[in-house]
Protein backbone atom coordinates (compact mmCIF):
# COMPACT_ATOMS: atom_id res chain seq x y z
CA UNK A 1 0.00 0.00 0.00
CA UNK A 2 1.41 3.35 -1.01
CA UNK A 3 1.33 6.36 1.30
CA UNK A 4 -1.19 8.06 -0.99
CA UNK A 5 -3.53 5.08 -0.78
CA UNK A 6 -3.17 5.00 2.99
CA UNK A 7 -3.97 8.69 3.19
CA UNK A 8 -7.08 8.30 1.05
CA UNK A 9 -8.28 5.39 3.16
CA UNK A 10 -7.61 7.33 6.37
CA UNK A 11 -9.59 10.28 5.03
CA UNK A 12 -12.46 7.97 4.10
CA UNK A 13 -12.42 6.42 7.59
CA UNK A 14 -12.44 9.88 9.21
CA UNK A 15 -15.41 10.93 7.08
CA UNK A 16 -17.30 7.77 8.03
CA UNK A 17 -16.68 8.54 11.72
CA UNK A 18 -17.97 12.09 11.23
CA UNK A 19 -21.02 10.79 9.35
CA UNK A 20 -21.86 8.56 12.31
CA UNK A 21 -21.81 11.66 14.50
CA UNK A 22 -24.10 13.50 12.09
CA UNK A 23 -26.35 10.43 12.00
CA UNK A 24 -27.14 11.12 15.65
CA UNK A 25 -28.67 14.44 14.59
CA UNK A 26 -30.70 12.63 11.95
CA UNK A 27 -32.24 10.41 14.61
CA UNK A 28 -32.57 12.88 17.49
CA UNK A 29 -32.97 16.19 15.64
CA UNK A 30 -35.40 18.55 17.32
CA UNK A 31 -37.05 19.54 14.04
CA UNK A 32 -37.77 17.91 10.72
CA UNK A 33 -35.48 20.41 9.01
CA UNK A 34 -32.57 19.32 11.21
CA UNK A 35 -33.22 15.70 10.33
CA UNK A 36 -33.46 16.48 6.62
CA UNK A 37 -30.19 18.42 6.66
CA UNK A 38 -28.44 15.64 8.60
CA UNK A 39 -29.62 12.94 6.19
CA UNK A 40 -28.48 15.07 3.25
CA UNK A 41 -25.07 15.56 4.90
CA UNK A 42 -24.69 11.83 5.48
CA UNK A 43 -25.60 11.15 1.85
CA UNK A 44 -23.09 13.71 0.61
CA UNK A 45 -20.43 12.21 2.86
CA UNK A 46 -21.19 8.78 1.42
CA UNK A 47 -20.63 10.12 -2.09
CA UNK A 48 -17.26 11.58 -1.08
CA UNK A 49 -16.24 8.33 0.65
CA UNK A 50 -17.07 6.31 -2.46
CA UNK A 51 -15.06 8.76 -4.58
CA UNK A 52 -12.10 8.45 -2.20
CA UNK A 53 -12.32 4.67 -2.39
CA UNK A 54 -12.39 4.90 -6.18
CA UNK A 55 -9.16 6.89 -6.09
CA UNK A 56 -7.54 4.65 -3.49
CA UNK A 57 -8.28 1.38 -5.29
CA UNK A 58 -7.93 2.82 -8.82
CA UNK A 59 -11.45 1.67 -9.67
CA UNK A 60 -13.16 4.26 -11.89
CA UNK A 61 -16.39 2.23 -11.80
CA UNK A 62 -16.93 3.44 -8.25
CA UNK A 63 -17.23 6.98 -9.59
CA UNK A 64 -20.30 5.94 -11.56
CA UNK A 65 -21.83 4.61 -8.35
CA UNK A 66 -20.97 7.87 -6.55
CA UNK A 67 -22.55 9.93 -9.32
CA UNK A 68 -25.79 7.93 -9.29
CA UNK A 69 -25.94 8.06 -5.50
CA UNK A 70 -25.41 11.84 -5.55
CA UNK A 71 -28.26 12.23 -8.01
CA UNK A 72 -30.57 10.07 -5.87
CA UNK A 73 -29.56 12.02 -2.76
CA UNK A 74 -30.42 15.29 -4.51
CA UNK A 75 -33.80 14.04 -5.73
CA UNK A 76 -34.66 12.68 -2.29
CA UNK A 77 -33.78 16.00 -0.67
CA UNK A 78 -35.93 17.94 -3.13
CA UNK A 79 -38.85 15.54 -2.67
CA UNK A 80 -38.77 15.58 1.11
CA UNK A 81 -38.30 19.36 1.25
CA UNK A 82 -41.30 19.77 -1.02
CA UNK A 83 -43.31 17.47 1.22
CA UNK A 84 -42.27 19.22 4.43
CA UNK A 85 -42.55 22.82 3.27
CA UNK A 86 -45.52 22.57 0.94
CA UNK A 87 -47.41 19.85 2.74
CA UNK A 88 -48.06 18.18 -0.62
CA UNK A 89 -48.32 14.45 -1.04
CA UNK A 90 -45.94 12.93 -3.52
Amino acid sequence: MTPATGGLLAAAAALVALAIGVGYRAVRGPTVQDRLLAVNAVGTTAVVVVALLAAAFDAPGFLDVALVYALLNFLLSIGVARLVVGGERL
